[in-house]
């Protein structure tokens, strides 16, 4: 059966599909392989602890089921649960970025079962990605949360920051969430004002990532330092400064636009040193 965008159907009960399927916030595996096939749902019996399936389109453009297994489920010896971030540089960009999909959709679907305006039981709304509320008409659609992450350059420096809630120690580019009446560009002088106390001018557009960590929408910029010290805030940042690419700290991992905009520093300032 091939997707047909903006049509959503019930999940394919007659398992002709591949299924992504997840326990909790987790990805289910067999032997490092995330995709299941008709034949594998059937033969772990895995079709009767299906819970909050949905559809979207797989990578050869053809149906794919997605689902949660309910938290009951024992699964066999040679499944694993793994965290999605775990897998981000070691799996296809293009099969992460659609188990991020598959993710974000179930989490909203998860989070969305009754309706906010009169409590009612939510149901899915077949002529579109969305839910509706029988009792009131209320319709709900996946959330996305916008958020900048900006590349700030002095000279032959970039800035980087260690986040209080980042795990492993490592530095990164300054990121925040977009806050209601807010441009972009506002987003990113505000937020670097907040989170490291200094301005910065000439912000550029580099490029964007869906980020489903549950559900946000990365919006890359470059800007340059325009003026001030640096003062972290001490709460979303515990320490940053100005680093040339000679004395580099540890840095994410590659596959997150994070470390497209530190390589793009790094390549650029290559191409300064050879010109």
């Amino acid at each position: 059966m091939h997707f047909e965008a903006g049509y959503f159907s019930e999940p394919d009960k007659n398992l002709t599909a591949t299924w992504l399927l997840f326990k909790g916030n987790k990805i289910v595996t067999l032997d490092r392989k995330l995709q299941f096939s008709p034949s594998e749902i059937e033969s772990y019996k895995l079709k009767n602890y299906l819970v909050r399936s949905q559809q979207i389109e797989g990578a050869d453009g053809h149906l794919l089921n997605i689902a949660e297994l309910s938290q009951e489920t024992v699964l066999p010896e040679e499944m694993t649960c793994i965290n999605l971030r775990q897998l981000l540089g070691e799996i296809p960009d293009e099969l992460f970025f659609l188990a991020g999909k598959a993710s974000q959709l179930l989490f909203w679907d998860y989070t969305h079962q009754f309706c906010s305006r009169c409590g009612g039981q939510t149901e899915n709304k077949y002529d579109e990605r969305a839910k509706i509320c029988p009792s009131c008409g209320f319709v709900n659609y996946p959330r996305i949360s916008p958020a900048i992450i900006v590349a700030i350059i002095k000279g032959h420096e970039i800035l980087l920051a260690k986040g209080s809630r980042f795990q492993g120690g490592f530095y990164s580019v300054l990121a925040g969430f977009v806050e209601p009446g807010e441009t972009f560009e506002e987003c990113v002088q505000r937020e670097v004002r907040e989170e490291v106390g200094i301005k910065v001018k000439n912000i550029k557009y580099f490029g964007s990532q869906p980020w489903p960590f549950p559900d946000s929408l990365m919006v890359g910029f470059t800007a340059e330092y325009a003026s001030g010290d640096i003062i972290i805030d001490n709460k979303e940042i515990i320490d940053a400064g100005w680093f040339a690419i000679e004395n580099m700290p540890l840095i994410p991992k590659t596959g997150s636009i994070a470390r497209r905009l530190i390589d793009w520093f790094v390549e650029s300032q290559d191409k300064q040193a050879r010109s």
